[in-house]
């Protein structure tokens, strides 16, 4: 009776996998096929072929004692006679015709035969179907064509997203952003975009607006701007502040932009135009579709009027243009600056890298002139209160030397912007960096900070230091700034959710990759945002044990790539997360050296910047893991501490420089943060542990000899030789 089942299902198979085979001949001859081509318009660069990005998962034999399909067919199959079968099915083109219309292209197709291929050739069971089957076609009573089936089911093993495909395409379709926000949609919202140059007033009007409001939510993109305009609550990705005390919230709210997800009267998204940012555009076209205020208030330059417009008409809205002008006069001078000897009272030095700040900033006070300095990198307390010492009458500080950070976020009292070079580090669609001139709208935007209205300088200037560059600056101010065409989107954590549950054995760098590859966006509008940044964590934490969605959180966390000691925290982070173990204020500052020291030079200036970072993270985290960053309170305290140091750091950058020349910069500040945890250990335990290889290694790994100690203990030794 058992044997007469096992015929009739044999026979039934057949006739399926011929079925299957004349459906496939068919197919072929009308031209169809299975796989839907993903409809709508794509970003050409992220045009490639998805089918790249899928990694196969390893399939590996399980070892069975017992070879059923041996004992069924009475025969175990010689692995020449496999082979011969093997290869003969992988030749045929009805197969790979076949497999095509099952989603497998020739690049999925060479992996799958060649995996299939070896999981038979290395297994010593089959499975039991596969083993009968094969057995049949070398007796003559079947057809290599009866494989496919079990082929096909070995490659959805190894590409799992061959059946949900079109699912995968569904989650990813991106051609109606505005649909995302049904409580935007709504309401019948008021759009108002102030559009102007810098110094216009455009934020002031919008501000009016916001004051007067019974609530009201202002948008920012640095936390500088946060810090600044009329008293209300404070919220950044790392900070929280209610003026009223807590769990008493203000009617009126300062955010950034990333943060805004509340419901008010009356909304400002100011620098409306960063929607064309390669990295940070989604949060301002988030904030322009999703915020659901009654009124919301644009503000930017007027690049910006017609792509806001086609925005707002895909989501059924009108906008409301109001246009300004400059208040004050902005001049461009007949002769570059030439020399630093030329420098006067008012004057801001623009310079593109740190190097050229420091070296400028030395070369002003070697004459005798007080600066000073912001860049990019200083924590905010030290920019605010270097603005505070350059806008102060009564301060002898006159000259200011500044990247173009000052571009936004600060009111400065500036006479005459110098630009000290025109070539600016930018990054291209890829993320790459690229040197070129500066764009047109960053030329406006940081030549506009010269005669700010209101201040003692009713007309502002701008010039160039080197004469080669004052006519590249003239053509760059005489233009107006290229019209602005597409807004940036970025895959939410539902969105990666939904594609981790159906891709459940890809990393999260790999997801993204895929995700960006499968995804439909309409580029008249739209473009996906640059997601190396993201990427790059995803990686970095890809052998940590988390789960996706704390996962995602993480690699969403707002630090700088190249600093990699800030990179190591952040994985010292990931990992005590994921052992559920508390990230403690002791805890850290075992990590971080605490009690900071005052730097002595350059490198300890950069490092403690880099420390203030890693507190930057801390917070951050702890907002979103407050059971395991519990300490936000005594962290933002130490991080007041490093702010005034690093400060206190700035005033004396001429001797830090000084310093560094000497030589002191290789005994680092970071070295000196390992012998200080060494000595603390040792005081804590009384042990030291013991080293490996050399003793010069071994001290140097314990923080007790320095390279630049070691430098000097031989240039001695050689000495005493000689002397000998």
């Amino acid at each position: 009776m058992m044997l007469i089942k096992c015929v009739m299902s044999e026979q039934l198979m057949r006739r399926s996998i011929l079925s299957a085979v004349t459906f496939a001949r068919r197919s072929t001859a009308l031209g169809t096929s299975y796989v839907q081509p993903c409809r709508g318009k794509k970003d050409d660069s992220n045009s490639h072929s998805p089918e790249s990005l899928f990694h196969p998962v390893p399939i590996k034999p399980t070892p069975d004692d017992i070879n059923i399909g041996a004992e069924l067919t009475g025969s175990l199959i010689k692995k020449t006679d496999l082979l011969r079968i093997l290869n003969a099915f992988t030749q045929k083109t009805e197969i790979k015709e076949l497999a095509r219309q099952h989603g497998l292209d020739s690049y999925l197709q060479g992996q799958a035969f060649t995996n299939f291929r070896q999981y038979c050739m290395a297994t010593e069971s089959l499975p039991v179907d596969l083993h009968i089957v094969l057995s049949d076609i070398l007796q003559g009573a079947g057809n290599v064509t009866d494989i496919f089936p079990y082929f096909l089911r070995h490659a959805k093993q190894m590409f799992p997203h061959i059946d949900c495909v079109d699912d995968l395409k569904k989650i990813s379709d991106l051609r109606s952003p505005a649909t995302w926000y049904p409580l935007a949609r709504a309401k019948n919202r008021k759009i108002i975009f102030h559009a102007g140059p810098t110094n216009s007033g455009k934020t002031y009007h919008a501000l009016e607006r916001f004051i007067t409001a019974k609530s009201g939510v202002y948008c920012a993109p640095l936390k500088l701007l946060v810090a600044e305009g009329t008293p209300c609550d404070l919220l950044t990705g790392e900070e929280r502040k209610c003026v009223k005390g807590p769990n008493n919230p203000a009617n009126h709210l300062s955010c950034s932009v990333e943060m805004v997800n509340l419901q008010n009267e009356v909304a400002v998204i100011d620098e409306i135009q960063l929607m064309r940012d390669l990295s940070r555009g989604w949060a301002w076209t988030r904030a322009l579709l999703g915020i659901p205020a009654d009124e919301i208030h644009l503000c930017g330059e007027a690049a910006a009027i017609d792509l806001v417009k086609a925005i707002c008409v895909s989501a059924g809205e009108n906008v409301e243009v109001r246009r300004y002008k400059r208040l004050t006069n902005l001049e461009i001078e007949s002769q570059a600056l030439g020399s630093l000897n030329n420098i006067k009272p008012g004057d801001c030095i623009v310079c593109f890298s740190k190097n050229d700040i420091f070296t400028v900033s030395r070369s002003l006070e070697s004459r005798g002139t007080e600066v000073a300095v912001i860049y990019g990198s200083l924590p905010p307390g030290t920019k605010l209160a270097q603005a505070a010492k350059f806008n102060d009458p009564k301060n002898s500080c006159k000259v200011l030397v500044a990247t173009n950070a000052i571009g936004m976020g600060l009111n400065l009292h500036i006479r005459r912007i110098i630009f000290y070079s025109l070539i600016q580090p930018t990054y291209n669609e890829k993320g790459e960096k690229e040197m070129d001139i500066m764009s047109v709208s960053a030329a406006l935007q940081i030549a506009g900070r010269a005669g700010r209205y209101g201040t003692a300088w009713s007309t502002g200037y701008v010039t160039t230091f080197k004469r080669e560059d004052l006519p590249t600056l003239k053509n760059l101010l005489n233009q107006t700034p290229e019209v602005i065409i597409q807004a940036g989107l970025h895959p939410t954590a539902d969105q990666i959710e939904l594609y981790a549950y159906h891709l459940p054995n890809s990393p999260l760098s790999n997801l993204m990759d895929i995700f960006v590859s499968l995804c439909t966006v309409d580029d008249s509008l739209y473009f996906m945002c640059n997601l190396d940044d993201f990427k790059f964590l995803a990686d970095m934490i890809q052998h940590v044990p988390l789960p996706l969605r704390a996962r995602y959180v993480f690699c969403c966390a707002p630090i700088n790539r190249k600093l990699p000691y800030v990179c190591t925290m952040f994985l010292k982070f990931a990992r005590q997360y994921s052992k559920n173990d508390a990230i403690t204020f002791s805890w850290l500052c075992q990590h971080i050296g605490w009690p900071f020291a005052t730097p002595k030079t350059i490198l300890d200036l950069v490092h403690l910047e880099g420390i203030f970072d890693v507190l930057d993270l801390y917070l951050w985290l702890s907002y979103r893991f407050m059971d395991l960053f519990p300490d936000a309170e005594m962290v933002r305290d130490i991080q007041k501490e490093l702010d005034a140091l690093i400060e206190a750091g700035i005033v004396r950058l001429t001797a830090l420089l000084l310093h560094s020349d000497a030589g002191e910069e290789t005994d680092s500040f970071e070295m000196q943060t390992q012998k200080q945890n060494f000595y603390r250990d040792h005081e804590t335990t009384g042990k030291r542990s013991a080293g490996k290889g050399k003793l010069t290694e071994r001290l140097i790994a314990e923080g007790l000899l320095t390279p630049q100690m070691l430098r000097e203990l031989q240039s001695e030794w050689i000495k005493s030789k000689k002397k000998k």
